[in-house]
């Protein structure tokens, strides 16, 4: 079973309970064998999933999912408002690699920054719906002038089945991922919901490195595959998905990564387990 964090309610609105080094967030959950598409659509807001680094801005601080500071250049933030905003950071598709990288750089120029944008999605501390959170959204980033590196991202309502499954065709087509649905009714939750749900042709989670194990064959001498421990205490192996140079340079041990299944066996294992990435704390 999961373990949540306790949450301290202020207002309408769910805040982390711990400083911003140990940042608790809103996170979502995959639609796939456990959680079904919802059926009441129109009741949702749709957005394009951006393959990014989460981050979350304090006002005063760019921070990794996690807490940690993110080292961007001088000015980056500039003008940025001093409310609270979650959002991802994004290059462009295909450019997660090139984007983490940058972030867990401590000695980037501005000019490294060029193309970086923050994809903002919701405004955490304000005590409202989702919707209602979007409106003040749009007062902040439509309707005052803001840094170019600064995005709101667009969150479209109303739509039926088959509107939503033309809208998620156009963003794959582009090289999305998928999209993310946001029950508009929904407060913010320091914790993982149902009221946000990714739907994708296929499924990623993350897991925690647990141990090394060898390789054989033409990977005689170097990583064969990975045991991992998922958050809800479920270990797995995984050996696809790395190229010569990771399984030479392994994912270190404690470390999280990111990696990609195709629903779940009988036994609620993830199937076809393929590594993706290291996740950038």
């Amino acid at each position: 079973m999961l373990k949540y964090p306790a949450l301290i309610l202020a207002g309408l609105v769910a805040v982390p309970a711990q400083a911003d080094a140990e940042l608790t967030l809103m996170h979502g959950m995959e639609i796939g064998d456990q959680l079904s598409q919802p059926e009441d659509i129109a009741n949702w807001l749709v957005s394009e999933k951006f393959d990014g680094v989460r981050a979350y801005w304090n006002g005063q601080q760019l921070l990794t999912r996690s807490g940690y500071p993110i080292h961007t250049p001088p000015g980056f933030t500039a003008g940025w408002p001093d409310q609270h905003l979650e959002g991802e950071l994004w290059i462009g598709y295909g450019q997660f690699s090139r984007l983490s990288g940058l972030v867990q750089r401590y000695d980037t120029q501005p000019e490294d920054w060029h193309d970086v944008r923050f994809m903002v999605f919701d405004l955490p501390q304000w005590p409202d719906t989702f919707a209602g959170r979007q409106q003040r959204l749009q007062q902040l980033l439509i309707s005052h002038p803001v840094p170019l590196n600064l995005k709101l991202v667009p969150q479209y309502s109303g739509l039926d089945e088959a509107a939503l499954q033309a809208r998620l065709q156009q963003v794959l087509a582009k090289g999305g991922e998928g999209l993310m649905l946001h029950r508009a009714s929904a407060l913010y939750q320091v914790q993982r919901t149902a009221d946000i749900r990714k739907l994708k042709p296929f499924q990623d989670a993350d897991a925690k490195v647990l141990t090394h194990l060898p390789g054989k064959g033409k990977y005689t001498g170097m990583l064969g595959s990975v045991q991992v421990e998922l958050e809800d205490g479920t270990r797995l192996k995984i050996g696809s998905g790395f190229s010569d140079a990771e399984r030479a340079d392994p994912p270190s041990i404690g470390s999280t990564i990111t990696f990609r299944y195709n629903g779940l066996t009988r036994h609620g294992k993830p199937r076809f387990a393929r590594f993706l990435r290291i996740r950038p704390d």
